[in-house]
């Protein structure tokens, strides 16, 4: 794990290489609410209601606020199972949150959407909490960065430079708080995914915003790779040109020679 000087060295590479509008999110799930860090707003305490996960990340990548959420501070049940903090009842798996509520075309489809609803083991942690990374008091589990198309291919660029390898996120229109966090903390890799309804219509994620969520460990690895693409003058911002047969890559004139595309 990297230090916490070491990651907030992070956010401000990533805050200036990409030109990003709001901060990148350090994310923490907590084994017990009792490891909440002393600073975090809690809604219901704090504000005197509670509110949607959407809503904490945007008070956090906006605002720079501390939240922190056990499933009491939580008004959207979806956030509390995604993260294992309740149990799946019938209701839900029978796929009556999707249908007929106007989200789904059938009981059937709505019914395999909550089986397949990516979810941790119900008990493993009590709370989560959110930070601006530049400042986050405490190690995160996993970094999530708002942008637009042109700042999240660049990341997904950086993911390719460290070991050639994409990402094959599962994309989803629903539960951005969930899908942004869950694959990422199971399966310990890089994820993209979409703002959803609840978090464009009540926490204010634009229509040109997409997210881009990576494990913690894999943090200095994107910096190596922002850092090597601006340096070839793939970095942001990207200088256009409409010139025909433009000047190629070395490595690309020698392909293109080999297979006769060019005298």
């Amino acid at each position: 794990m990297a230090s916490l000087g070491a990651l907030h060295q992070c956010a401000k590479s990533l805050e200036e290489l990409l030109r990003l509008k709001t901060y990148p999110l350090a994310i923490k799930l907590l084994k017990s609410e009792k490891d909440i860090p002393r600073e975090a707003i809690r809604p219901k305490k704090d504000y005197g209601y509670r509110i949607i996960t959407c809503q904490a990340f945007s008070e956090s990548r906006r605002g720079g606020k501390v939240i922190a959420q056990t499933k009491d501070d939580m008004w959207c049940f979806e956030a509390a199972l995604g993260y294992g903090f309740i149990e799946p009842v019938a209701f839900f798996l029978e796929g009556n949150t999707r249908y007929p509520e106007g989200m789904s075309s059938s009981q059937e489809a709505a019914k395999y959407w909550a089986h397949h609803f990516p979810r941790l083991d119900f008990g493993k942690y009590e709370a989560i909490v959110s930070a601006p990374l530049s400042e986050a008091s405490f190690e995160p589990d996993l970094v999530v960065i708002y942008g637009d198309s042109a700042q999240v291919q660049q990341l997904l660029m950086a993911r390719i430079w460290t070991d050639g390898h994409d990402i094959s996120p599962r994309l989803s229109g629903m539960g951005a708080c969930i899908m942004a966090v869950t694959p990422v903390v199971q399966h310990g890799e890089c994820y993209v995914t979409f703002p959803c309804p609840g978090d464009r219509r009540r926490a204010f994620a634009q229509d040109d915003e997409l997210i881009f969520s990576a494990p913690v460990t894999k943090m200095e690895g994107l910096i190596e790779g922002l850092k090597a693409f601006k340096k070839v003058g793939l970095g942001t911002p990207m200088v256009p040109t409409m010139a025909r047969q433009p000047e190629q890559l070395k490595s690309y004139a020698e392909i293109a020679k080999m297979v006769g595309m060019v005298d």
